[in-house]
C-alpha cells in the first residue's frame, strides 16, 4: 500500500519523463526528485563537510523621497536597514523551516550589507547582499537568498506607509564556493 498521496492533475510530477528506477538523481536532472519523479531531501550523509560560501544579491526599487527618508533615518518605524537586516540574519537561520527540501544547517557566518542607489539608472534602490558561511555537505546558496529575501520584504514593510509601489527584483546568488562542484560565480556565466 502507497503512503504516497496520489499526484494531483497538472503536478509538477505529470510534466516530468519518469527516470529509470536506477538512475541517480543528478542523472535524472533535478536531484529533488527521486526515480519515480517524486519530490524528496536531498541525501547528503556520503558527502564530506567541506566550507562552504554563498553571496547572494537583490534590489528594491523605490521613490527618490522614500530612499531620502530611510537615509536621513525619518522613516516613521525606525531604523530600517538595521531592523532589515537583523531580519535577514534571523531568516538565514530559518531557511529550513521555509523551504520544504532544504537541510537544516549550522551557519557559522552571515553578513548582511545593504548599500542605498539614489542614482541607479533603474531607479533609486536598496541592495542587499548576503554572505553566509557553514562547515556542511552541502551548500548555503538558498540561506544567502532567503536573507535577501527577508531583508528586502523588510525594507518594503517598514516603508510601505509612504511608498506602496516598491518593486523586488534582481535576486540572484552571485557566487559560491566549496563543496564537489567547487567554486560558481555569476562572473562566469
Amino acid at each position: 500500500m502507497s503512503t504516497q498521496p496520489p499526484a494531483l492533475p497538472g503536478s509538477v510530477s505529470d510534466s516530468l519523463p519518469p527516470a529509470p528506477a536506477d538512475a541517480a538523481p543528478a542523472q535524472a536532472g533535478f536531484t529533488h526528485f527521486d526515480g519515480a519523479g517524486q519530490a524528496h531531501m536531498v541525501d547528503v550523509g556520503g558527502k564530506p563537510a567541506t566550507h562552504r560560501v554563498a553571496v547572494a544579491e537583490g534590489v528594491i526599487r523605490m521613490q527618490g523621497a522614500t530612499l531620502q527618508r530611510i537615509a536621513s533615518g525619518e522613516a516613521a518605524k525606525g531604523d530600517v536597514i538595521g531592523v532589515a537586516r537583523i531580519a535577514a540574519i534571523q531568516a538565514t537561520k530559518r531557511c529550513a523551516d521555509l523551504i520544504p527540501l532544504c537541510h537544516p544547517l549550522p551557519i557559522t557566518r552571515v553578513a548582511v550589507d545593504f548599500s542605498l542607489e539614489p542614482d541607479a539608472p533603474a531607479g533609486a534602490g536598496v541592495r542587499c547582499t548576503a554572505t553566509v558561511e557553514s562547515h556542511g555537505r552541502t551548500g548555503v546558496e538558498m540561506e544567502a537568498l532567503t536573507a535577501v529575501q527577508v531583508g528586502l520584504l523588510t525594507v518594503y514593510d517598514m516603508c510601505k506607509a509612504v511608498d506602496r509601489g516598491m518593486v523586488i527584483g534582481e535576486v540572484r546568488v552571485l557566487e559560491k564556493h566549496g563543496g564537489k562542484s567547487g567554486s560558481w560565480s555569476a562572473a562566469q556565466s
